[in-house]
């Protein structure tokens, strides 16, 4: 697998790089400290900056880290490890309200003098520095976890590619010509490099699963309001869900019980009789030859090790680009949350020209069209209780294509437009119909990351991190 053609500070070989599980297990042993993990993820950060990286937005206080971890550390000699997170370095995705900084969603804030629209909604994108700590950054920094600094995101969270005008493009770990995925482009950057042992971030149509398939990650998207989303910039009231980019589905399995305050039974079971599920239906259309190939070769070993693979008809999922046709409900509630700024020009002219042109797009659609798109999300989630009844999960590639080659979709808006389309067809579906999913890494050896995706309907997070479990162990014993 080539690393990147760019500095960054940092191997690009992320399965060198320990579980959750294993750096929690070290901790217990003794074998190395909090302020030893800290150290040397701020080495590999400032490596990683030196060389050009932007996978973080700003400066990562390096101090206020170090002295979490030498706390984090005086707590452990005492007894007290609130979770298996306690001392370990996790990035913060920029949407989220850290107290005491600035949240700015990946965008260049507000025009400076002027008062920020939604003053109200929690994290706003400006200057001023947050009061309070969003609700899944509390509940992290509650759990132990030392916070390590904000990342670079696709602006306002609204694409499925990473890019980033204001804060630099983050390079794709394992081939810097090649763009990260999005919008938590930057969370994942520091998890595949080592600069952080997990993030924190969001997925409206797939934006946690996207950056982990492209990069070779584990990623996990909750059902919708499973976590909390106080504190967090909302870009679609009806899709925003808070979840991990990690290394394991155990380290996914760690993280939401402290981000949903669940613990839940994620035992892998014998994947012998499982049923999963496979619709060729909208979401097997066009693949990459190397998508396909992956996507056979994981089912087959799957099918050798005793799963049921069940192919099933899902033609209604035909239906999604003429129901979402003048943007859907992301387009909708995203205007609704930008047009104070939007009409204004002097604030309008400091967002991404193509977030604003995506986000107006919201202004065309009534409330009655609104009520259709309700009302069609409705049919269809009920169409998939339906289609997915007996099923233990339902596979699909997480993304129908390899990541896209940064210079392919930097500088055209019509390419940027259709790839964005593309990669995020497949994980927007889960988000459309309210589900849960997993991306675990199902390439073959040397080639470019692809993600498996293991999903479930509202409701289904156990059982999809266990079939999860059970379907990574497959793949990684090959």
């Amino acid at each position: 697998m080539p690393h990147p053609t760019t500095p960054s500070g940092a191997s690009a070989d992320f399965t060198r790089h320990p579980t959750l599980r294993e750096r929690a297990d070290a901790l217990a042993r003794g074998a190395t400290t909090s302020e030893r993990l800290v150290a040397d993820a701020l080495a590999r950060i400032a490596a990683h900056q030196a060389g050009g990286g932007h996978a973080y937005v700003g400066t990562v206080d390096a101090s206020a880290a170090l002295q979490a971890a030498r706390d984090s550390d005086r707590r452990r000699a005492a007894g007290q490890v609130p979770s298996p997170l306690a001392g370990l370095p996790v990035s913060i995705k920029d949407l989220f309200d850290v107290q005491g900084q600035a949240t700015q969603a990946g965008s260049a804030g507000a025009v400076p003098g002027t008062q920020p629209a939604l003053a109200d909604a929690g994290a706003v994108p400006g200057t001023q520095p947050a009061l309070a700590d969003a609700a899944a950054v509390a509940r992290l920094r509650a759990a132990g976890a030392v916070l390590l600094g904000r990342t670079n995101m696709s602006e306002f969270a609204f694409s499925g590619l990473g890019l980033n005008p204001h804060h630099g493009h983050p390079a794709h770990p394992h081939d810097a010509a090649r763009i990260t995925g999005g919008s938590s482009s930057g969370a994942a950057v520091t998890v595949a490099l080592g600069l952080a042992d997990a993030a924190l971030g969001t997925d409206t149509g797939g934006s946690i699963r996207i950056p982990s398939a492209f990069c070779g990650l584990t990623g996990f998207k909750p059902t919708a309001r499973r976590v909390p989303l106080a504190g967090a910039y909302p870009l679609s009231r009806s899709l925003d869900s808070v979840g991990p980019l990690a290394r394991s589905v155990d380290c996914c399995a760690i993280l939401d019980a402290v981000l949903s305050g669940e613990t839940l039974d994620t035992a892998a079971p014998p994947l012998a009789g499982l049923r999963l599920g496979v619709t060729e239906d909208f979401v097997l259309d066009g693949l990459d030859g190397a998508i396909a190939q992956a996507f056979d070769q994981a089912l087959a070993r799957l099918s050798a090790a005793g799963a049921q693979i069940v192919r099933f008809g899902f033609a209604e999922l035909l239906e999604l680009p003429g129901i979402n046709a003048a943007g859907g409900l992301v387009t909708a509630e995203a205007w609704h949350v930008h047009r104070d700024r939007l009409q204004d020009p002097a604030q309008a002219a400091r967002y991404d020209p193509r977030v604003a042109q995506r986000t107006r797009r919201g202004a065309a659609i009534s409330a009655a069209d609104y009520i259709d798109l309700l009302d069609a999300r409705a049919r269809l989630q009920a169409t998939a209780r339906d289609r997915l009844q007996g099923l233990d999960a339902w596979l699909m590639p997480t993304v129908a294509v390899l990541a896209p080659l940064l210079q392919d979709v930097a500088t055209d808006d019509d390419r940027f437009f259709a790839t964005n389309a593309k990669v995020l067809r497949n994980p927007s579906v889960l988000n459309f119909l309210d589900g849960c999913a997993l991306s675990l890494p199902c390439q073959p050896a040397g080639g470019l990351p692809v993600g498996l995706s293991v999903g479930g309907l509202h409701g289904a997070d156990a059982r999809v991190l266990q079939v999860g479990r059970a379907v990574e162990a497959c793949l990684r014993a090959g």
